[in-house]
Parts: structure tokens; sequence; C-alpha cells
């Protein structure tokens, strides 16, 4: 009988893969961030049914079924609810000025005479275009902006300290970009927060209408001992690296009871108006400047997708590194389910973008966090997952890429 191979991050052990899009069961979903260490992550994966069809596929199924002038509907008696007249923002739209965004601030303040604070927790290490289309965003789209810039210190120092322990180079972003808006929302007394697409879109097994900002597996402060970032403990931060509170607190979640106690509700807009990521680009365009970047992005097919930030390329390299899924995977995905490529398609464009390289950042990141490159390569062989990864003629190799699971199945 021959030894199974060691899954790291609690990952399914055999991999499979969904016979619609080219997602696998690998992929990991509602990962509470503030609770990763490397040895245990609290996540649950992509389900995939007894018919080979993953959950993200199922709901775009779904939404194909969906009543959406019923849905609006519910949209315009929400806004009627919660619209304000005398002045007074009333409701938060989180975003850096991307398409989605872009999209979701301007149909609710043009479209629906809402009178939206759009809030930015910024990228890592902007780029160029991405400052653009931030600006453009406020400038051109016309909208009241707050814009929370962590300390520079500290935000180094867990970038670095997160790709150290967890290969995970967006956790500080994933973070603020997560906990920013409910914290403004209280401060400012805003009673609505509007994400732009449901989880549900990719799989992630929790509610269409509601983030899970306001549940309450989210730990608050009494249980600060529990809480992890960059994969330490809070408690350790603070004594080992000379660190107050206030300098985390930005990093975690608001409280749940104050946010029920101020009647703070959080939806997704993709829940009531049908999100297309393609065509939310087509509009952020023509409404707010938005453009595209100037050249394809490293490890994908795309030009659009995440492109302000220049660690983004780097985060989803190591995706790919511990999950075996890359950028490619991830976009094809997407726009498989939306009928934009065939599964075929999906299939070719994988196996030639998935896992690139990204080049084109990697110096001023490693500069940013102050790391030699040969040392992230170093990491990136070590967070490898056994069942994932083999040795061949000196080269990584992933034993069960998609491509070739069509052949066995």
């Amino acid at each position: 009988m021959s030894q199974s191979l060691e899954a790291r991050y609690e990952l399914p052990e055999k991999v499979v893969f969904c016979r619609r899009c080219v997602m696998s069961n690998q992929r990991p979903a509602s990962i509470p961030e503030f609770r990763h260490t490397p040895d245990r992550r609290d996540a649950r994966y992509l389900h995939i049914d007894e018919e080979g069809v993953c959950d993200a596929c199922r709901y775009a199924e779904k939404k194909e079924q969906i009543d959406w002038e019923s849905r609006e509907n519910e949209l315009l008696r929400l806004l009627d609810r919660y619209r304000r007249e005398e002045g007074r923002y009333d409701c938060i739209v989180p975003g850096s000025g991307g398409k989605d965004s872009g999209y979701a601030a301007h149909i609710l303040k043009y479209k629906y005479g809402m009178h939206p604070l759009t809030v930015t927790w910024p990228p890592i290490l902007y780029t160029d275009y991405g400052w653009r289309n931030y600006r453009n965003w406020i400038e051109v789209g016309g909208f009241d902006n707050i814009t929370f810039k962590p300390n520079g210190r500290v935000h180094q120092l867990l970038t670095k300290l997160a790709i150290e322990n967890l290969l995970h180079p967006f956790q500080t972003f994933v973070l603020g970009q997560k906990n920013l808006a409910p914290r403004v929302a209280l401060q400012y007394k805003v009673p609505l927060i509007f994400y732009g697409e449901p989880e549900a879109e990719y799989g992630n097994p929790i509610s269409e209408t509601e983030t899970s900002l306001r549940d309450k597996s989210y730990y608050v402060m009494s249980n600060l001992s529990e809480i992890y970032l960059a994969g330490i403990s809070a408690p350790e931060l603070l004594e080992k690296y000379k660190l107050s509170l206030n300098d985390l607190l930005c990093y975690l979640p608001a409280d749940y009871r104050e946010l029920e106690r101020a009647n703070i509700e959080v939806h997704y807009l993709g829940y009531y108006l049908k999100w297309t990521p393609q065509e939310a680009y087509y509009y952020s365009v023509e409404h707010t400047g938005f453009s595209a970047r100037p050249f394809r992005t490293e490890g994908t097919y795309s030009k659009y997708n995440s492109i302000d930030d220049k660690i983004d390329d780097l985060h989803y390299y190591t995706t790919y590194i511990k999950f075996g899924l890359g950028r490619a995977s991830y976009d094809a995905s997407q726009e498989i389910r939306n009928k934009h490529l065939t599964r075929e398609e999906g299939l070719t464009l994988v196996r030639r973008f998935d896992g690139e390289f990204p080049r084109r950042y990697l110096q001023d990141v490693m500069d940013y966090i102050g790391m030699d490159s040969e040392c992230f390569l170093e990491l990136c062989n070590r967070f490898r997952s056994p069942h994932l990864w083999k040795k061949e003629g000196g080269e990584w190799r992933l034993r069960c890429p998609v491509w070739e699971a069509e052949r066995t199945e």
C-alpha cells in the first residue's frame, strides 16, 4: 500500500477539479485571516458536489434563475429606508477605485440617489495606473473619500512577517480592507455598508446578503490572546516587537456588538443587481475614468482585475505555491461561469499562464519588506505541500494539474 503524501494547511488530500470551471477543492474559502498560523488554518475549502460541480458554479447557475427585477425592487425598498436628504452620508462603499468599487459607488449615487462615503485602505505599494484609477474614481466619479494609511513601520513589519510565517503577502491588505468600513461606519454613524460581489460568487459558504463582518465568530478585544497576525499571537507581537495595542487595532475587526447596537447593515450590491465583472469594467471605464493595465498581468491573461497593488501579482503566485491555483485559474473560472470563456479555452489559458513568476514588481516588493529575492524563493519551496508538488529534473511540478486531471477522468 502506498503511503499518502502530507497535505498541509488542512487541504483535502485528494485533488478534485470542478467539471464546469477549472477550480479545484484546494481553494480556501471563508478564512478568518487574523487567526492564521503556519500549522493551524481554521478554514473551509471549495465544495464540489457528487456531480463534480463546485459551489461557485452552482451559484452561477442559480443566478440565471433569479428574478432580477424583483431583487432590484428589494434594493429600492432598502435604500428608501436609509436615504438621507439632510446632508449626511447614508452608505459606505469600500474600495480603491477598481472596476468593482467604481461601479458600486457610481450606480448608488447617480442611479439610486444615495449619498455614499467611499473609504479606502490603500494598497501596500500602488502601481502608477492603480494610483491614477484611485484619483479618477474620486475626481472623475465625484465622491467624498476617507483614506486610512496605517503606521508605515508597523505595516511593513507585519507584511514581512506574514510572508515569512505564512507566505501570505496580502494579509495586511485583506485585514484592513475588510475591517476599515465597519469602523468608519461606527465613527460617522452611517447605517449601510455596500460591498460588490457576494462571496457566493467564489464558492464561499456564507450568506449571499451579509458579509461575515458581523459574524460572532469574529473575535473581540477580550479574546486578544487568541488573535494571530502574520502567524504570531497578538500578545507575542506586542512584546517581541515593542508594539502597542494601538499599533494593531486597525487590523482587528470592529466589535460585532457595537455594530448591532448601531444597527449597521452590511450588504452585497451583487445580491440585488446581477454582477458581471466584465460589465463592471466597461461601466467604470465610461463613468469613473478607470483604465486597464497597459500590459498583460503576469500569471494570467487579463489586464483589469486587481491591478492597483504591486504586491498583488506576488500574492497570486503564492496561492499557486500553497494551493496549486494561480491567477489564471481564478480569472478563467470566473469567466467560464459568466459564459465569456468555454472550459476548453479556460484549460488552455491556465496551462499557459498559471504559475508564471511575477518578475515585474518583485524587486520593488523585496525592497519594501527588506528581503532578498533568493530568500523569498526559498520560502516558496518550503511552503509547497507535498501532496500537490513533486520535483522532476530539478524543477517543481504539480502532481495533478487540471489539464492532466482531464485525461484521467
